[in-house]
């Protein structure tokens, strides 16, 4: 039935920074006719990233509010991506809204996954069927929700001549293990991007480090990069899925108040550190004979976090998924396109060996037209 039609995916990832969207055929290679990235208002994407702080409370009548400016801006998104496809004269059969994440605490007793963007604007705005929610079904049968690409990074980056591992570089970061005589697994390593940005807005007030300039004026400071590597959480087994409420600014200020004392390049060096550390060494652990790494999502574009990963792991092959014939840009987009065929035509889109869940489940909720 939708063999010929096009899909819309759409996300806002852990840094807030912006909502990827793509317009995907699936053949079942994905075949992208469009992808474009729309940024948030300043202010708006301001309030995200503070609401990521852990410590950070809304009344019920700002988070209400919040939900349907989110939901404003990616039906937006999705009404441009829209007109390229009527411009190409394509048919779209449903759009995938991951929505915003504000919270992800996998933990007992009472897990819990919280995305925003009310999906009603977006099926009213764009007249068609919208799938959201894609994680909390996966929760429900005993899950992390997260993450939930993998079998998309299995299908497109997969080899059966040697074991490789897919990185995605968001605010988070989160591998998959490829190997040739395994499971597929997958799990979070803890931050990518989110603390580095965090600490820009604080430092400087800039969104990012762009071409990662200023961590490579830095050196990062050893003892506090231990005390922060020293965090139970990065030893935790997987299945194991986290979030920026749990890797924030607050976190690594009161775990190595000294990053207050050092310069604020070596404070950003050592955060960048950080995330290739808590990478090398899961990906180590977890997957001792993996021989190539591949990486998506925002981090592709700092070349100081992708050399500091290469230097790292020299025995791998560090590339992007560009390599691949696949924007680095809208690996996570294509995904939740993707999840939303997979929804829409019954199929299950978790793979329990990743996420822990009892059995492979259909996931999220589709909001008619």
């Amino acid at each position: 039935m939708h063999s010929q039609a096009a899909w819309i995916g759409l996300i806002s990832g852990t840094s807030a920074d912006g909502i990827d969207a793509v317009l995907v055929r699936f053949k079942p290679e994905p075949e992208v006719l469009a992808a474009r990235t729309f940024a948030y208002p300043a202010e708006l994407q301001g309030q995200l990233v503070r609401c990521g702080q852990s410590d950070v409370s809304l009344k019920l009548s700002e988070f209400a509010e919040l939900d349907h400016r989110v939901g404003l801006a990616f039906a937006e998104a999705a009404e441009s991506i829209l007109a390229a496809a009527q411009q190409q004269q394509v048919s779209v059969a449903a759009i995938g809204s991951h929505g915003q994440t504000l919270r992800h605490r996998p933990q007992p007793p009472f897990p819990f996954s919280l995305q925003i963007g009310d999906p009603n604007l977006i099926a009213e705005r764009c007249r068609l069927p919208v799938v959201a929610d894609f994680r909390r079904r996966d929760m429900a049968a005993g899950g992390q929700g997260a993450p939930l690409l993998p079998v998309l990074h299995a299908a497109l980056l997969g080899s059966s001549d040697e074991d490789r591992a897919v990185l995605n570089l968001g605010g988070i970061a989160n591998l998959t293990l490829l190997s040739t005589n395994a499971p597929v697994q997958g799990f979070d390593t803890g931050p990518a991007n989110a603390l580095m940005d965090a600490w820009c807005q604080r430092t400087w007030q800039t969104s990012a480090d762009l071409g990662g300039e200023r961590a490579q004026r830095g050196q990062p400071e050893p003892q506090t990069l231990r005390v922060l590597m020293a965090d139970p959480w990065f030893e935790r087994a997987a299945p194991k899925s986290s979030g920026r409420d749990q890797f924030h600014l607050n976190w690594a200020l009161d775990r190595a108040p000294q990053l207050t004392q050092i310069s604020a390049e070596d404070a950003l060096a050592t955060l960048l550190q950080l995330s290739v550390e808590s990478i090398a060494e899961a990906l180590q652990r977890q997957q001792p004979s993996c021989q190539r790494l591949i990486a998506c999502g925002g981090g592709v574009r700092n070349p100081v976090l992708m050399q500091r990963l290469a230097m790292r792991l020299p025995q791998l092959q560090v590339e992007s998924t560009a390599a691949h014939g696949i924007d680095p840009d809208f690996v996570e987009a294509i995904g939740f396109a993707w999840l939303a065929q997979a929804t829409v035509e019954g199929r299950a889109g978790n793979l329990p060996s990743v996420t822990g869940a009892r059995g492979p489940r259909v996931l999220g909720a589709v909001y008619p037209a």
